[in-house]
């Protein structure tokens, strides 16, 4: 018999009631399955008592902390939809006995069907019959007559709504008659493990965890009644991307053991979630055969996919879910980004990219700045000055209203729509004005002062609101959100003009059937609000034109975008030009903080950063931004969703980042964050397959994004070649392979592309990140042969990388010139071994850097990657002691743009290595992401070893033994295999032998590597040629 269920969780368990003077009585049981048994044993008395039929678990209340049915929760996998009693059911029946024999405070009340319903189920029938009629408890969707429960203790997650076979669990009356008759003294009862919520951005704001796992495989369904189809199909793509799982949507049926169920509830809620529970909040349970998101609206729906899926790709095989529950939503209504495309154009791709990056970071709302121009043109000549409008209209009124370098026409928009329903983000269109209208005097100078030389729109000339309100009245219908931003701010005229055009404009929004929105002037313009329309929503931006205190005050609804700490111009010498300190966003702000001003929690509607793209004649690219606020999104999310300091270090949560990427559907925007691993030769490198499926080629193995990937249906043995361009010194290949991996492969090398040596042969243990360490020689090609599939499923691979040699500066003491005043960005960072950290040097003419190895080391290499804030001039400087100092290289006249350096050295010894900059590409700005290092500790250990050739059975064999004289870690490499020993202490031998698999063997040498305490030492040792 197998045994039944573990020990009861010691905190839940029921009362203990004596039953023979000695101790508490608890039945002890096992499972014949065979047989359709469950034996209860007490003490030395046993009873079989067969499986009831019709017995099923607890329904899906959850645990309350009350014990009862959270004490059956625990249990493990729950009914199977077949009819026959699971795992976790058996633990159930169980349990029943034991709180009924137990606690004589429990009522055995016999139901009509003659079975026995445990107390809290009894309160879930009585939940089920104040619940709004109407409604399934079958996991399908749910009709309810108001959108809000009457009952004001709102259910737990998935109340009333999972798949299950029958409605309670029960135990037969003969079977507690049997058992009534039995006594025993029962072991002490342990607590059982519970799985720790999972990591997700934004973290989720309640978890209770269970035991075990839900497992997304191919053939799963997503399971969704007809009003979130689109979600299910939407859904099953995005799973297919990021998981390489196949999975269908089946459309208002039945679940079953392996589905992923989508359940829109509108009478769902939860107390301390409030109103954003209700606009945004979902339930996420997890038991080990069926997932189901529910969700009181589709966005709720929608963020709940968002979790699972971040969920998912961290698992090595891209399945697993812990088992347990969470009920998440946000703390603030407005989680979000404004970007100036007035200014600079973003493509329509990416600006549909980073709809979808904001849908993966639960971010709700994109202020899209649609019209600007730039600042100060040369002279005061405004006729000579860029600007800005981004929508292209056919309506021959307003022909050259657009911009010739850059407009969005009506699919463009629609696809921006498009794309934001579809991720639960609104778009907030800004049409500027009175201010920062170069583009509509262009385009009509009779509307502008100083008779069209200026940016400041005319308000004395009635034909100026006239036309302001024709491009609204044009543009407005294309707008599906309900807000529209109408700028006003900065206006240097008329103040009584401007207010009287503010409260003009707002109206007239209103008319169209929009919310007005509007930058905070009031105190710059008038010194209060006095007289202004109060039914607009206010970006509190500047605490000098307009706080958040000053709109708490008066009432307004406002969104804090404060400037001084969540504004962006990129490469600029203000305003953050190389991007915000995400840390300290992460770990310090909080949303009702804006630079001095501190409202209430609450007070503020939410936060949003902003870029603003102020250079106009600077040469960068949408991408060059992308770099420069990436990590912001994530940091952004998780402060304005949940308010508080976040228990994950930023070091985690900065790795978090990297592994999630930037979610699903993304086609032009580049993953900057996990663009290049530290120490990784081969990111963006050439690289074939002897296969390829289509749209899932070769190139995507190095391409640095998380969600592309190699895939081949062919089943014979593969090959994948990668070409680094030019002679690298390899120390270890990683692949991370999907659920069709492979059982085996060889690695190769080659200078020249047509003599190859084997440096491995390795075993695959299953999905998930691979790791094959190499001896560290040259090599131009690196190739994986024999790639033999361990499934029909063919071969999968997210991720190949050829890594250099080991970084000795990763962790190592760091000291600098200084840090950039007001910000996080250390020098420690250079040597943390994360590609999304930085240092930012301070505004010195020529700032250094300089890292500490420890102890002395030979020293060939070294590898700079800088931010886009570059330095177009260094030296490089090492020394013995820290103090005197002696030039080993140097470069100048280097390109102004992000990029990585690998500086060749000859060999020197020194302990002390420093990076002074002669020259920066962006005065005042220094940025520099990574500093490494790489050679070898002089003095290691030596190396006693020989090689021979050796026959058995007419087989050649190369024999290798190595003899450390201490304790040491050995590497022994050589064309036919590999192998590695560990902790070989002195006195004692690595002795391995390899196959040739022929008759015969070539001359060639064998490579050592011996690892100590002291170092690292490397051998060639030689073996002659033989015939066997």
């Amino acid at each position: 018999m197998a045994p039944l269920c573990p020990a009861l969780p010691t905190r839940r368990a029921p009362p203990q009631r004596p039953v023979d003077g000695t101790a508490a009585a608890v039945p002890c049981g096992r499972l014949d399955s065979a047989r359709g048994e469950i034996g209860i044993s007490v003490r030395d008395r046993h009873v079989r008592l067969p499986i009831p039929a019709r017995t099923a678990e607890v329904g899906p209340d959850r645990p309350s902390g009350r014990g009862g049915d959270g004490d059956v929760r625990r249990c493990g996998p729950s009914l199977r939809r077949d009819g026959r009693m699971s795992a976790r059911t058996r633990c159930v029946f169980l349990r029943v006995l034991a709180k009924v024999l137990t606690d004589s405070s429990t009522s055995a009340e016999l139901a009509p069907d003659g079975f026995v319903p445990l107390p809290n189920e009894r309160k879930r029938h009585q939940r089920e019959r104040r619940a709004t009629p109407g409604s399934r408890t079958n996991g399908g969707p749910m009709q309810h007559a108001s959108a809000r429960r009457p009952d004001p203790t709102p259910p737990r997650p998935g109340s009333a709504r999972r798949p299950r076979a029958a409605a309670t669990a029960a135990v037969t009356v003969a079977g507690l008659a049997a058992v009534a008759a039995l006594t025993t003294t029962a072991p002490a009862l342990a607590d059982e493990p519970v799985n720790a919520a999972p990591l997700v951005v934004p973290s989720l704001r309640e978890w209770t965890g269970g035991t075990g796992e839900f497992r997304l495989d191919d053939g799963a369904r997503v399971v969704v009644p007809a009003a979130l189809s689109d979600l299910g199909e939407q859904l099953a793509d995005e799973v297919l991307e990021l998981t390489a799982h196949r999975v269908d949507v089946a459309v208002g049926a039945e679940p079953r053991d392996g589905d992923v169920v989508l359940v829109l509830d509108p009478a769902l809620g939860h107390a301390p979630g409030g109103e954003r529970f209700d606009e945004e909040g979902y339930a996420l349970d997890v038991d080990p055969d069926v997932l189901t998101i529910t969700a009181p609206t589709r966005t709720g729906v929608y963020y709940g996919t968002r979790s699972v899926l971040q969920v998912l790709v961290q698992d090595d095989a891209r399945s697993a879910v812990p088992v347990g529950e969470s009920l998440d939503w946000p703390d603030y209504e407005t989680r979000g980004f404004m970007l100036d495309v007035g200014r600079r154009f973003f493509t329509p791709e990416f600006v549909r990219d980073y709809i979808a990056m904001m849908g993966w970071f639960k971010l709700n709302e994109f202020q899209i700045h649609l019209m600007d121009n730039e600042i100060s043109p040369a002279g005061g000549d405004w006729s000579a000055a860029y600007d800005g409008f981004r929508l292209a209209s056919d309506d021959p009124a307003f022909a050259g209203l657009a911009s010739t370098d850059g407009a969005y026409d009506r699919e463009d928009w629609q696809s921006f729509e498009d794309a934001a329903a579809a991720h639960g983000v609104q778009i907030v269109p800004e049409i500027e004005g009175p201010a920062h209208a170069r583009s509509v005097i262009r385009w009509k100078p009779e509307v502008g002062l100083a008779g069209g030389n200026s940016d400041h729109l005319d308000l004395a000339n009635p034909e100026t609101t006239a036309t302001m309100k024709a491009i609204y009245d044009e543009f407005v219908p294309w707008f599906e959100g309900p807000d529209v931003h109408m700028g006003v701010d900065e206006y240097f005229a008329s103040p009584a003009l401007f207010r009287e055009y503010f409260n003009t404009m707002a109206a007239h929004l209103r008319d169209l059937g929009k919310h007005p929105r509007a930058w905070g002037s009031f105190t710059q313009m008038h010194g209060s609000a006095a007289g202004y329309d109060r039914d607009v929503t206010i970006n509190a931006w500047n605490n000098g034109w307009y706080s958040g205190a000053s709109a708490v005050a008066d009432g307004y609804d406002f969104i804090n975008t404060n400037d001084a700490t969540h504004y962006v111009v990129p490469f600029a010498d203000y305003y953050h030009g190389n991007g915000l300190d995400d840390r300290w966003i992460y770990e310090t702000w909080l949303p009702h903080v804006a630079g001095n001003v501190t409202v209430a929690p609450g007070a503020p509607q939410g936060a949003m950063f902003a870029v603003w793209n102020d250079l106009v004649h600077a040469d960068y690219t949408e991408q060059d931004v992308h770099g420069l606020v990436e990590l912001t999104f994530p940091a952004m999310a998780q402060k304005t969703w949940a308010a508080r300091t976040p228990d994950l270090p930023f070091s985690g949560f900065s790795a978090l980042t990297r592994t999630l990427g930037l979610g699903p559907g993304i086609d032009v925007v580049e993953f900057t964050g996990g663009s290049e691993r530290p120490g990784e030769l081969s990111h963006g490198a050439e690289v074939t397959a002897s296969s390829a499926d289509a749209g899932h080629d070769a190139a995507h193995l190095t391409d640095g994004q998380t969600t592309t990937r190699w895939a081949t249906a062919a089943t014979d043995p593969a090959t994948i070649t990668v070409d680094l361009g030019a002679p690298q010194r390899v120390g270890a290949v990683e692949v991370e392979w999907t659920t069709a991996h492979p059982a085996s492969y060889d690695v190769e090398t080659s200078l020249d592309g047509s003599a190859w040596t084997r440096a491995a042969r390795h075993t695959v243990a299953g999905p998930g990140v691979d790791r094959v360490d190499l001896p560290g020689d040259a090599a131009r090609w690196v190739r994986l042969t024999a790639v033999v599939p361990a499934t029909d499923q063919g071969l999968g691979a997210w991720r190949l990388s050829v890594l250099g040699r080991p970084d000795l500066a990763l962790g190592a003491a760091v000291t600098a010139s200084g840090t950039e005043p007001g910000t996080t960005f250390v020098p420690a960072h250079a040597v943390d071994g994360d590609p999304s950290t930085r240092w930012s040097a301070d505004y010195s003419a020529q700032p250094w850097l300089a890292v500490d190895l420890g102890e002395p080391r030979t020293i060939d290499e070294v590898t700079l990657r800088w931010e886009r804030a570059s330095a177009s001039g260094f030296r490089l400087d090492v020394s013995d002691d820290g103090t005197t100092w002696t030039e080993v290289a140097s470069r100048t006249g280097m390109e102004a743009a992000a990029r990585t350096d690998v500086v060749t050295v000859e060999p020197t010894t020194a302990r002390h290595l420093r990076v002074t900059v002669t020259a920066k590409a962006m005065e005042p700005w220094l940025s520099l992401y990574d500093v490494e290092v790489r050679g070898t500790t002089p003095g290691g250990a030596e190396i006693d070893a020989e090689a021979t050739v050796r026959c058995l059975a007419g087989t050649a064999y190369v024999a290798v033994v190595v003899r450390p004289e201490e304790t040491a870690d050995v590497a022994i490499t050589t064309a036919h295999g590999s192998r590695t020993f560990a902790d070989v202490a002195p006195g004692r031998a690595a002795y391995a032998t390899f196959s040739a698999r022929a008759g015969q063997v070539a001359a060639g040498t064998a490579q050592v590597e011996v690892t100590t305490d002291g170092g690292v030492a490397t051998a060639d040792v030689p073996y002659a040629g033989a015939t066997c």
